[in-house]
C-alpha cells in the first residue's frame, strides 16, 4: 500500500510540539518526519474522529477503529509496529540521531467502516518530556511536589543540553560539506579555465600552421 508523506517537517526542538490534526482515508498511511537526537524519548497521543456521511460531520470517536502505529529510524530500521484503539499513546526512544517517520495508518474495513472513508488523526508529540500526572502531584504533599517538578525540570535541562549538541554536530556537517562543495566548486572552475586556455593555444598553432602551409606568413 502506497505510503503518503504528510509535509510537515518538526525540525524545532521545544519540549512540547503543538497538536495538530489532519485527514486520512480508510487503510491510508500517513507519516510525520521527526527530527530527533539520539537517546530521546518520544511520547505521542492521538484520536481518531469518524466521518458521518448522514450528518456530514466529524464524530467524536471512531468505535471499532484502531490505528497501526508505525516508527522507522533513519536507517529504515523497524522501532516499533503496533496496533492501538481509535485512542491511545504510544512512546519509544531514539537510538539514532536523524530523521524517524512516525507512521499512523487505520485498520478499517467496509465492514466496520461504518461512517465513511474519511477520517480525522488529532495528534500530540512530545520530544524529551515525561507527561506530568498532576493527580498523582496533587496527591503528595508539597515537599514531594516541588521535588517531583524539580525532577522533571533537571530532565528538561539536560534534554535540552542534548539537543544544543545535536544542533552543534549538524552544523559541523553542514559547514564541513559546504566548505567541500565550494571547494568542489573552484577546482571546477579552474580545470575549466584550463581547458579554455589549452583550446585557445591549440588554436593559435593550428591557425599558426595553416597560414605558414598556405605561404600567406
Amino acid at each position: 500500500m502506497k505510503s503518503h508523506l504528510i509535509g510537515i517537517l518538526l525540525s524545532f526542538w521545544v519540549a512540547v510540539s503543538p497538536a495538530l490534526y489532519f485527514h486520512s482515508g480508510e487503510r491510508e498511511e500517513k507519516c510525520i518526519i521527526e527530527d530527533i537526537p539520539s537517546d530521546t524519548l518520544i511520547t505521542g497521543s492521538y484520536k481518531v474522529q469518524q466521518w458521518d456521511i448522514h450528518e456530514h460531520r466529524f464524530l467524536e470517536s471512531a468505535p471499532g477503529l484502531g490505528m497501526f502505529v508505525t516508527i522507522t529510524t533513519p536507517t529504515k530500521e523497524l522501532l516499533l509496529s503496533k496496533l492501538y484503539g481509535p485512542q491511545g499513546t504510544f512512546s519509544f526512544t531514539s537510538h539514532l540521531p536523524g530523521e524517524h517517520n512516525i507512521c499512523l495508518q487505520s485498520n478499517s474495513t467496509k465492514l466496520i467502516s461504518f461512517g465513511g472513508s474519511k477520517l480525522r488523526i488529532h495528534l500530540d508529540i512530545r520530544v524529551g518530556e515525561h507527561f506530568l500526572d498532576e493527580a498523582i502531584a496533587q496527591a503528595k504533599d508539597k515537599v514531594n511536589e516541588v521535588n517531583f517538578r524539580l525532577g522533571h525540570l533537571i530532565e528538561q535541562i539536560h534534554h535540552i543540553s542534548k539537543e544544543q549538541n545535536y544542533h552543534r554536530e549538524r552544523e559541523e556537517y553542514f559547514r564541513l560539506t559546504s566548505e567541500e562543495t565550494n571547494s568542489n566548486i573552484l577546482r571546477w572552475a579552474l580545470a575549466q579555465t584550463l581547458i579554455l586556455i589549452l583550446v585557445g593555444v591549440w588554436q593559435m598553432k593550428c591557425l599558426k600552421d595553416f597560414f605558414i602551409a598556405k605561404k600567406l606568413v
